[in-house]
């Protein structure tokens, strides 16, 4: 009783809503050799004693990666032909059926056990959204350099775009309350994700939160998979969504 007790009050917010499960989102596009790891890293995390919903949205993998879901009893969404990130996380979100929503990338370079601190401040409703920040910890990361000027030219640019004091507008950790995201329609279909939930969920005036985060970057022969192209459409969905819906 008294570890019931604990639960509750840990997961309840000052105006008596509890909170009892998180989505965990995982966009998954030919991630055969990390995702075994990364899902066990989630497995053996602790999400604030929140019930843990993982979703898997296979992006139409052709390396092997779907003989692996069977040994999974998570739910697992597929596309039919590959359309990107953002579609994947858009066909997760309508799945979701968790007070929270979080992003995991299929790959190792962020550390699942730095989600902790982040939900922790959704469920003591400090925050609508936060984000797990690579930069506030800079002895924690290691970039590779054109990726580091890339992320902190595109949060600059969001800050003066949108009045706000973002350091990672990139980053993939990223959590909601579940109705707050919900409300927001979801355009983008590869890496302008980022900035598009970014540049709506900051014309909603979200109580925003940044919690610093580890990352390890991976090189593209390992299989990284943005590119400069896809920081160019960034800037682009930034300007776009500054001036519409």
């Amino acid at each position: 009783m008294f570890l019931l007790y604990n639960i509750f009050r840990e997961n309840t917010n000052y105006k008596g809503y509890v909170m009892k499960k998180v989505s965990i989102l995982i966009p998954v596009y030919n991630e055969i050799d990390t995702l075994s790891e990364i899902i066990k890293k989630i497995e053996n995390t602790n999400f604030c004693n929140l019930e843990k919903e993982i979703i898997l949205i296979d992006d139409c993998s052709t390396d092997g990666t779907q003989n692996l879901y069977k040994n999974y009893p998570y739910k697992v969404l597929f596309h039919e032909y590959n359309q990107g990130k953002g579609a994947a996380l858009r066909t997760g979100i309508k799945e979701a059926n968790g007070d929270i929503i979080i992003i995991q990338d299929a790959d190792l370079e962020y550390d699942p056990a730095d989600y902790e601190p982040i939900i922790k401040e959704i469920i003591e409703d400090r925050a609508d959204v936060c984000y797990g920040s690579r930069f506030l910890d800079k002895s924690a990361n290691s970039f590779l350099l054109l990726s580091f000027l890339a992320n902190r030219f595109l949060s600059l640019l969001t800050n003066i775009l949108y009045g706000s004091k973002l350091s990672d507008m990139e980053t993939c950790y990223k959590a909601f309350r579940k109705d707050f995201i919900k409300d927001i329609t979801i355009k983008s279909n590869r890496f302008d994700f980022e900035p598009e939930i970014t540049a709506k969920i900051l014309k909603k005036k979200a109580r925003f939160k940044e919690i610093p985060i580890s990352y390890q970057s991976r090189k593209y022969n390992d299989g990284k998979k943005i590119t400069w192209k896809d920081g160019i459409h960034a800037i682009l969905t930034l300007i776009k969504y500054r001036f519409t819906d």
